[in-house]
């Protein structure tokens, strides 16, 4: 196999197994729905680690499989998931939880998942090694870009486990060739048939999101109940029985009474119960948004009255946010009806789907969506009294009066809010009339630039400073034990700075996209795709241009983080859909693709380009961790810790400017 081809191939295989496991993992571990940067931190790490690998005496990629196929044997034989044998609905942590206690899961997912990346990117590293290294760092680009298209080709059908796992083991018995064994050989079908067997379940499907399990009790089979990665989730009943055990979605239409619902808009459609509700109220014209295909197909199928098959109601597969903001239509009652996701927009943020859908601006939206004497309603399964006074907070900033709070239950806080542009319109009870329980909550609403509403304060919990130190800790300690001392690789600072703050350069430009475009995973794989074309186009300019004062990419490149920090984060929502993309591609594009020239002016002429890249991965994985700041200063305030990292890099690698020879570096000593 050419070199060229083999790079591209492994490159490929290392960024599709990073993204299946990150995907995979939250499916089945509860913990990492809400938590999958831990699976990107370790990700990170154990690519690091195999690139200081990459001259080492033995070689560990032939052993990647058998780890692999191992990580998914523990995975599956341990899930942790809700224990649905008892009655009380849990979102996540407390009791009725199976599986091991997080404090022994979590660990093991973060080393597990570095061990497995390790022995991936080593054979990537002893290919990369073979070429210069502009020349290794563009094959490896284009193998990445070809890896994401083809995961995201597969979340476009709707692709079970099985399948993600039996391209992966092709790669492997490809790449292996003539070092191919009876041991890697029986890795692979193991893990087919491991994964194979999770995908055969008949109740089990999966859409791009979750792993989705729909089942009907025996005592009611015209009902289905519907559960992500092992989490109750939503019920399609018929609205006959809905009515007569004097369910919460009747509340929004008797608080109301409009006379007319010539116009509705559902936010979270899911499997259909709140539109055959509203139909059954006289609805007249239903724009019912889900986020999930999946979700919609099942609701299509399943759900006893068929309100998907209603002439009147109108499906859109898309962000409700989104959604919000592209469309024109004006509405007798909006409804945001159980919203609430259980998984994040990707391993590298915080950002869940549902994030931007409940920001101060997003309910001055839909505000903007009604008609004079419309109303807008949201409810659910709120879990903490300062949520839901957080929400009517925001309600009553935006419509400048109190909502109507309807709570419909106390174990799990659920809750009905309603308020309407006009006075009059809500039918509310004084006792019902919203009276702040926190103060503190009701008068900090999430924002576009911090979107966190299920954080009680602004802040980091303990939760994470802790985890995040000992995975530091970890690190230190693995780094340690690959490359030995830590004083051959200061001669690579620099790019160790410019992975972490690219790292989080990167994590902006998700989060703004997601912002614009909707916190879909098809905007979230444009986006990681556009950043890899920014590298590889940055690449191809420094194969063929030098500067004549590599300082002054530097201040190229803090101009363009300037003008993108001037600029608010929803500045540019009221654009229609080109010009706002052709303005969000310049915005956040353009510091991406200065920075990759910066790096890969540094990156020409090193002399241990694995070590180099090392050094620059492990700078990501830090990256990763300072993440987590934008909880205590918001998302636009982490463009100031990126100027300030490669700021870090201008110090730590100028005595390299101009420089048209190799640097010299002491020798890493090879490892087992």
């Amino acid at each position: 196999m050419p070199k060229s081809l083999r790079l591209v191939l492994l490159s490929c295989l290392m960024l599709f197994v990073e993204l299946a496991l990150i995907r995979w993992t939250g499916s089945n571990v509860l913990f990492l729905s809400y938590f999958s940067n831990f699976v990107l931190l370790g990700s990170f790490l154990g690519i690091g680690l195999g690139f200081l690998r990459g001259k080492a005496k033995h070689n560990l990629f032939p052993y990647a499989p058998v780890a692999l196929m191992a990580f998914v044997g523990v995975v599956l034989i341990f899930p942790v998931q809700i224990d649905r044998s008892g009655s009380q609905l849990i979102f996540f942590g407390g009791f009725g939880i199976t599986g091991l206690p997080s404090w022994i899961t979590l660990p093991f997912i973060f080393l597990a998942v570095a061990a497995v990346m390790e022995m991936i990117a080593e054979g990537v590293a002893r290919t990369f090694v073979e070429f210069e290294p502009l020349e290794a760092y563009r094959w490896d680009i284009a193998g990445s870009i070809l890896g994401i298209a083809a995961f995201s080709g597969l979340s476009f059908t709707w692709a079970p486990p099985v399948v993600w796992g039996a391209m992966a083991g092709g790669l492997f018995l490809i790449l292996l060739g003539p070092r191919l064994r009876a041991l890697q050989v029986v890795a692979v079908i193991g893990l087919v048939i491991l994964l194979g067997q999770e995908s055969r379940i008949p109740a089990w499907s999966w859409s791009p999101y979750y792993k989705v399990q729909a089942t009907s009790p025996a005592q009611d089979p015209t009902t289905t109940i519907l559960q992500v990665n092992g989490v109750p989730h939503q019920t399609a009943a018929s609205v006959a029985s809905l009515r007569e055990a004097g369910a919460f979605y009747i509340v929004p239409y008797e608080r109301t009474g409009l006379a007319s619902l010539d116009d509705v808009l559902i936010v979270g459609a899911g499997t259909g119960t709140d539109i055959a509700i509203a139909l059954a109220e006289g609805a007249q014209h239903i724009d019912a948004v889900e986020i999930d295909p999946r979700i919609q197909q099942i609701g299509a199928q399943r759900h006893p009255d068929r309100p998907y098959q209603d002439p009147r109601v109108i499906v859109h597969i898309d962000d409700g946010r989104a959604f919000l903001e592209q469309t024109d239509a004006r509405y007798d009652l909006i409804l945001f009806a159980l919203p609430d996701s259980l998984t994040l927009v990707s391993g590298q943020s915080s950002l869940r789907l549902e994030s931007y859908l409940f920001t101060l601006q997003a309910i001055e939206a839909a505000r903007d969506r009604l008609k004079p004497g419309g109303a807008f309603a949201m409810y659910n399964y709120y879990r903490e009294p300062w949520l839901a006074d957080r929400l009517a907070g925001t309600l009553e900033r935006v419509y400048g009066r109190a909502a109507c709070v309807d709570s419909v239950g106390t174990a799990d806080h659920l809750a009905v809010l309603t308020i309407a542009v006009a006075e009059g319109v809500v039918d509310c009870p004084a006792a019902s009339t919203w009276l702040a329980s926190d103060a503190s909550a009701a008068s900090t609403p999430a924002t576009d630039d911090y979107p966190f509403l299920y954080l009680r304060t602004r802040g980091i919990p303990d939760f994470y400073l802790l985890a995040m130190g000992l995975i530091l800790a970890a690190s230190l300690l693995a780094v340690r034990m690959v490359s030995g001392p830590f004083r051959p690789m200061r001669a690579y600072l620099d790019l160790f700075f410019m992975g972490a703050a690219f790292l989080l350069l990167e994590t902006k430009s998700v989060v703004q996209f997601a912002l614009l475009f909707g916190t879909t995973w098809f905007v979230n794989a444009l986006v990681f795709a556009g950043v890899l074309l920014s590298v590889l186009a940055a690449i191809e300019v420094a194969r063929r241009w030098r500067p004549s004062h590599p300082a002054w990419l530097y201040f190229a490149l803090l101009g363009a983080l300037t003008i993108a920090w001037l600029i608010p984060p929803g500045a540019l929502l009221d654009l229609d859909f080109a010009p706002r993309f052709a303005a969000a591609v310049v915005i956040w594009f353009t510091p991406i693709f200065i920075a990759n020239l910066v790096f890969a002016e540094r990156f020409r002429n090193v002399e241990a380009s694995h070590v180099a890249f090392g050094a620059n991965l492990l700078g990501a994985m830090v990256g990763g961790v300072l993440e987590y700041v934008a909880l205590l200063t918001g998302y636009q305030t982490l463009l100031i810790l990126v100027a300030l990292l490669y700021g870090g890099a201008f110090l730590a690698g100028r005595v390299h400017f101009g420089q048209g020879a190799s640097v010299p570096m002491p020798a890493v000593a090879a490892t087992e």
